[in-house]
């Protein structure tokens, strides 16, 4: 009974996708520094949620939204809350979710024993990749202040400016003419 519970067991294990890193689920939104979230990305604190769109929409959003002509579309793009100047970046990222799996492995020993010893082809291990795509938008004012900091006093009304855009863009016409 023991070696058959043992044998249940390393079956489940080589049969099974064991996840080696999974990318986060942000079901609405989330405020965090942007440089724990993925490590290349600035020092700021971030307003960042998942991209369901394709590449490169959100950048063809902005663009036509400021009326910016492909001209700096990416960072710094001014926008007002209150009559009071921000200046708005924003990072597309993506994080992949990984897991390994061991069930080719098992299948080419099944099949070599089944054969006899014969050579088969040897299976690898495999490590699969889905990405997840997001966006990370930060603010500062003039003065270069981190707006959504937590200590900032306009961090309420720049959140509630940057929910309206993100439900501005997620309803938006997914084929945008791109230049």
């Amino acid at each position: 009974m023991k070696q058959l519970s043992i044998l249940l067991v390393l079956l489940i294990f080589f049969t099974s996708c064991i996840p080696l890193r999974i990318a986060p689920n942000i079901k609405d939104y989330k405020i965090k520094v942007a440089k724990k979230f993925k490590r290349k990305l600035p020092n700021n604190y971030a307003f960042i949620f998942e991209d369901p769109k394709e590449a490169d929409d959100f950048y063809h959003f902005i663009n036509l939204k400021y009326e910016l002509n492909h001209n700096n579309v990416e960072r710094n793009v001014p926008f007002a809350v209150n009559n009071k100047k921000y200046f708005l970046s924003f990072y597309e990222t993506t994080i992949p979710t990984k897991t390994l799996d061991f069930f080719p492995v098992l299948f080419e020993a099944t099949i070599a024993m089944t054969l006899g010893g014969q050579d088969s082809y040897g299976g690898e291990v495999e490590i699969t990749r889905t990405n997840s795509w997001y966006l990370v938008l930060t603010v500062c004012d003039p003065n270069l202040e981190d707006c959504l900091e937590p200590n900032n006093k306009y961090r309420a009304e720049v959140l509630s400016y940057l929910r309206d855009l993100k439900l501005e863009y997620l309803s938006s016409y997914n084929n945008v003419v791109h230049y």
